[in-house]
């Protein structure tokens, strides 16, 4: 069978985009695991699925699957490629569209510039709903917020419990560039108080409009840029006093502008989405 394919990235943060629409989908663990590698497939951090929707109130279905072929909830990055793709592939002559994910409805907006403005929802920080189980550890007030103390290689990283529809573990740290991140992440990806595991994110504050960050992912290792994580991150700086919306976030991949205006309010991101090309594989030489 082959499998027709647009490899596209968010600030570095890359993707396998496919209609399942038109053609069917059924691989297996390993082959999706196949497709997301670098040396056996197309490579990816995530592959990304574009399906008709399951309810009558959206435009398109959205699932993802990570490069060891689980399937996950969200990728922020992905959901700006995900509608420059439904837009150059003429699926939807719409600028905006809401778009169905594993935990909910998410609006995504082309903007005249070529930018991409993704309506996230609300974040979530009740520990059952992230899901979070913050017994046994330490924990002190900071701000608005509530850290939680995860040892981690003979330190205690106090980190932010946020998810964005996807679960996100946030520290402060003074530089992101010195910082153990390929160390400490698979530590904190597998820390037993995330059940479904999480992505630990690393952020350094320059200033109270602007960030650095990166993102062990949950499933995928590092990645040049997380579109979650960005927002995961200004909402933890914000609750914590050290941030003010909008936020600039530099990531390795590029640059990402958040914007919060509190709680129960809708986190907006905003980036770019690139095309890089078009292809056909065959679906024989991936591992069954």
């Amino acid at each position: 069978m082959k499998l027709k394919f647009t490899k596209m990235h968010g600030a570095g943060n890359d993707f396998v985009v496919l209609d399942g629409i038109n053609q069917t989908l059924d691989l297996s663990t390993e082959q999706w695991r196949a497709l997301a590698s670098r040396h056996f497939g197309v490579g990816a951090d995530q592959i990304l699925i574009v399906e008709k929707p399951t309810r009558d109130d959206v435009d398109f279905r959205y699932r993802i699957f990570n490069a060891d072929g689980g399937e996950v909830e969200h990728c922020g990055n992905g959901a700006r490629c995900f509608v420059r793709y439904v837009t150059e592939h003429g699926f939807t002559d719409k600028r905006s569209v809401r778009v169905q994910v594993m935990n909910g409805v998410i609006t995504l907006t082309l903007q005249d510039d070529g930018q991409v403005t993704v309506d996230m929802g609300p974040p979530e920080f009740e520990p059952a709903r992230i899901p979070f189980d913050p017994q046994g550890l330490s924990s002190r007030a900071d701000g608005d917020d509530t850290l939680y103390g995860l040892e981690v290689n003979g330190r205690t990283a106090w980190i932010s419990a946020v998810s964005m529809g996807n679960p996100h573990a946030v520290q402060v740290v003074d530089d992101t560039e010195l910082f153990p991140v390929r160390e400490d992440g698979p530590v904190i990806e597998n820390h037993p108080s995330f059940p479904n595991r999480v992505n630990a994110g690393f952020m350094q504050v320059v200033d109270r409009h602007t960030i650095r960050l990166r993102v062990f992912e949950r499933g995928a290792g590092e990645t040049l840029a997380c579109g979650t994580g960005a927002c995961a991150a200004v909402v933890a700086g914000i609750r914590r006093g050290l941030l003010d919306s909008p936020v600039r976030v530099h990531t390795h991949g590029g640059d990402l502008n958040i914007a919060w205006h509190g709680a129960g309010s809708p986190v907006e991101m905003t980036g770019p989405a690139t095309t890089v090309f078009e292809g056909t594989i065959d679906l024989a030489a991936l591992p069954a």
